[in-house]
């Protein structure tokens, strides 16, 4: 059977349609996916660092934490690097010269860490700038996507940001287990170097953006820019004072902020259970895919629950299942005959689920939260405030780690840690009352995916 060529080309742009949700695949678009991608795939480094700071630089549990809370500054002031965009052109341009440095100062970073870095604060110094690199680049690619969205259909914005997460969630799938065998196969420095080629992708794909340099009468509109910045910054202030604001934020900031034993975990799956780097990547991209199932569950049956029933039910089940760790740190699962491999995995996956479904209200309340006129910087403002949470979240582990006397070896009292941290997730309880009512929500809630390091 013959098939005319004009249908061949037809059934091709369908399928293309279909891959890019209805976007026509242009350069800037592949641009934007790519920096996306980009930014999902970079976790092809994060056991690596683990096992560098943990093996090679020696750091105890409680500095790792303190380290890890100290990196992810960048992404409490990403509405700074808004302001600085906007404001300050380079040779006129707003976004590809910012996406341009962003990339070059991700690859430096991590080719010193290939080479130079041989202490704690160097490694600070350049995990830190690697993560100063995610953050702007992942601003500049934001307003990109806010460019697009004005001039497109709601039903369109809705698919632009499906595909923008779906390219992020490609590239972090794609690394969750490679992470753990290279690791197998290769020193840290190795993964460091073959990481550093990923944002010099960036730095090649910001001239695909298509913009135009801002012209003189641009340039003569910078006083009235700077009055305009000076209203939405009123603005922010009085949204602040809004108890229908500051009360939900301020829950969220607790919720977020309770005491994390991540890195005190790390050291005992690798040193007294002796998980290999490979079921710690495998264990990753299960527990990747995992919260994906959290979000269809989400999205699919509790949408529309209350945002004080969902927290409270999802806060209460998840400091209940998080329990369970406990027989794996007293090796109670081995009594029982119960592989620390199998009961680790098992427990990953029911508690990623949960973690997801709890997370999910988070985003869509932020985005309710943020009123007309300034809805674009309250929302990035909201991120930067809960992932500063995350920062008091490592550094009061660190602190509860270090007067446990829980060290690289001795994991006596990790079960008490548990114990703390779980029942700590329980403190935000109280404070439900500050969400909103049930008769405060609209019938239907609309989400739509956006970008959290560490959040």
């Amino acid at each position: 059977m013959l098939i005319h060529s004009s249908g061949l080309s037809k059934v091709k742009d369908s399928v293309t349609e279909k891959i890019f949700l209805g976007h026509e695949p242009n350069a800037e678009l592949i641009a934007i996916l790519t920096v996306y991608f980009v930014q999902g795939i970079l976790g092809l480094a994060r056991l690596a660092v683990s096992f560098f700071l943990k093996d090679e630089l020696l750091l105890s549990p409680a500095q790792m934490s303190v380290l890890l809370g100290i990196v992810a500054l960048p992404w409490m002031i990403k509405p700074i690097f808004g302001f600085v965009s906007d404001g300050f052109p380079i040779f006129g341009y707003r976004r590809r010269p910012y996406l341009v440095l962003s990339g070059i100062l991700g690859a430096a970073a991590w080719v010193s860490l290939a080479t130079i870095v041989h202490t704690s604060w160097a490694a600070t110094v350049a995990i830190f700038l690697s993560s100063l690199s995610v953050a702007v680049s992942d601003v500049i690619v934001d307003s990109l996507v806010v460019e697009r969205a004005r001039a497109e259909s709601q039903a369109d914005a809705g698919s632009l940001q499906s595909l923008c997460w779906g390219a992020s969630a490609v590239g972090g799938l794609i690394t969750a287990y490679l992470s753990g065998m290279l690791l197998e196969h290769f020193t840290t420095q190795t993964v460091f170097w073959i990481t550093a080629l990923f944002p010099l992708l960036l730095s090649v794909v910001a001239w695909l953006i298509a913009e135009t340099p801002i012209s003189k009468d641009a340039k003569d509109s910078n006083h009235t820019n700077f009055i305009a910045v000076k209203h939405q910054v009123r603005q922010l202030r009085e949204a602040f004072t809004q108890k229908a604001i500051w009360l939900p934020t301020a829950f969220i900031f607790i919720w977020q902020a309770t005491p994390s034993a991540d890195s005190a975990f790390f050291f005992f799956s690798t040193n007294e259970l002796h998980f290999e780097p490979e079921f710690l990547g495998r264990v990753h991209l299960l527990t990747s895919v995992a919260s994906l199932v959290g979000v269809w569950i989400f999205q699919r049956f509790l949408k529309s629950i209350p945002f004080r029933v969902i927290f409270g039910w999802s806060t209460f089940l998840s400091a209940t299942l998080g329990m369970t760790t406990l027989i794996l740190v007293t090796h109670t699962n081995r009594v029982l005959g119960i592989d620390d491999h199998w009961f680790s995995l098992g427990d990953s996956l029911i508690l990623s689920v949960m973690g997801r479904i709890a997370f999910m209200p988070v985003m869509v309340l932020a985005a309710r939260l943020c009123p007309l006129g300034v809805e674009a910087t309250l929302f990035a403002l909201l991120m930067s405030i809960f992932n500063s949470a995350g920062m008091v979240s490592h550094a009061s582990g660190a602190l509860i780690m270090n007067w446990l006397g829980i060290t690289s070896t001795n994991f006596d009292s990790l079960w008490l840690l548990v114990v703390i941290t779980n029942f700590s997730t329980l403190l935000p309880l109280p404070f439900l009352n500050w969400l909103p009512a049930a008769e405060e929500q609209t019938e239907t809630l609309t989400l739509q995916p956006a970008s959290v390091e560490n959040g």
